[in-house]
């Protein structure tokens, strides 16, 4: 790589913007910062935006717009507020690559602005591809846009495609590390907390997602956004428990022959590999050794016990605006959940009834799934206790 490529890292609050700021300071001869953007954590913006020197940010909330801005006065960095501006940032053209950082269904707006503005994604935000992958892969192909996934699953995948793009796919396996509650029945789940869910046995991440992991939704996410990422009809995708978290996807080609992916569980490496495509850059990751995983182990997915995986196959399967009514109430349900106001298995009992209640649309336009989104987050937020 001859010239810095240049990056606007959306969510650059969050856990995977945060990891990918680590990448850029041990990879500064081959990243520079133009934008970065959060909704409202605005000093951990400002601490960045001092040490990385950006051209643009933008905080979310326009309440804190004048805190952030005089904070950074006297530095020469642009500063705005709000979703709006944030839709103009990604159009910038001197970016090179956006990081898609964001949680839930807000990362799906700007993803969409800078694929029209030509921009080519490192995607984390694996809401978007969940709420409207469709929209997203065709728009992907009429900018000639290339999407990198970030997820260390869709990077193993991605990974163990490099030389294979001609040959056919004839069963991908997602691994899920089964989180804190493997093996558990749903006895033991209905007692859970909070605090409990959100100890994740092999990943440090953010809260909504180490909830996910928790419940098996994320894994049931990362089916469907596989789906689009790599063109694939829903019965070519599974899920296989792996408790030690070394083996991150398997590609099973038409031979039979099988490629898989492996190493520690560190975030930094797929992000790293998104960011640099298609080099691989020199680190200090920590290496694997074998001799400290002497047995690497499997299991069958319990969606009986864990009804989101469940949940997420069936709105696979469905096809339309079902994933957008799937994701929805789901970010409803966890947020509810870290709230105390609803158990954790309420909130597959909350996911199900939006699936029932919502319009279904089998083919949605963009205007579609803003509305889907809208009506199956009201009726999720009728399900609450009072």
């Amino acid at each position: 790589m001859s010239e810095k490529k240049r990056l606007a890292i959306l969510g650059s609050a969050g856990s995977i913007g945060t990891q990918a700021l680590d990448v850029v300071r041990q990879q500064s001869s081959h990243f520079e910062v133009e934008v970065l953007s959060t909704f409202n954590n605005a000093d951990i913006l400002i601490s960045q935006a001092k040490e990385f020197l950006p051209n643009t940010i933008v905080i979310g909330d326009e309440k804190k717009l004048t805190y952030v801005r005089d904070a950074l006065g006297s530095l020469p960095i642009k500063v705005f507020a709000g979703e709006e501006a944030l839709g103009q940032v990604v159009r910038m053209d001197d970016i090179d690559l956006v990081l898609t950082a964001m949680v839930g269904y807000a990362g799906l707006e700007p993803t969409l602005n800078a694929i029209r503005a030509g921009k080519h994604i490192a995607l984390a935000n694996k809401e978007t591809l969940v709420v409207a992958g469709e929209l997203v892969t065709r728009l992907a192909r009429e900018h000639a846009v290339n999407i990198y996934p970030v997820d260390s699953e869709h990077s193993a995948i991605f990974q163990c495609m490099a030389g294979e793009w001609e040959n056919k796919i004839e069963k991908i396996y997602l691994t899920a590390s089964g989180g804190p509650f493997r093996g558990r029945d749903k006895n033991y789940l209905a007692t859970v907390d909070k605090s409990q869910a959100l100890k994740h046995p092999n990943w440090s991440m953010g809260a909504k997602i180490t909830i996910d992991s928790a419940s098996l939704m994320n894994k049931g996410l990362e089916m469907i956004e596989a789906r689009w990422l790599f063109g694939l009809h829903p019965d070519k995708i599974d899920v296989i428990i792996h408790p030690q978290s070394i083996i991150h996807s398997i590609v099973q080609f038409e031979d039979g022959s099988m490629k898989a992916q492996m190493g520690l569980p560190d975030m930094k490496l797929p992000i790293q590999y998104a960011l640099g495509y298609p080099k691989r850059l020199k680190a200090d990751f920590p290496r694997f050794d074998f001799l400290n995983f002497p047995n690497l182990s499997f299991e069958k997915a319990d969606v009986d016990t864990f009804r989101n995986l469940g949940l997420a196959i069936e709105a696979m399967n469905k096809g339309g605006n079902m994933p957008c009514i799937l994701n929805a109430a789901n970010e409803i349900a966890v947020e509810a959940f870290l709230n105390e106001r609803i158990g954790f298995l309420e909130m597959s009992d909350m996911i199900a009834s939006c699936m029932q209640k919502v319009s279904f649309i089998n083919n949605p336009l963009y205007q579609d799934y803003v509305l889907t989104d809208k009506e199956t987050r009201a009726i999720a937020k009728e399900l609450l206790p009072v």
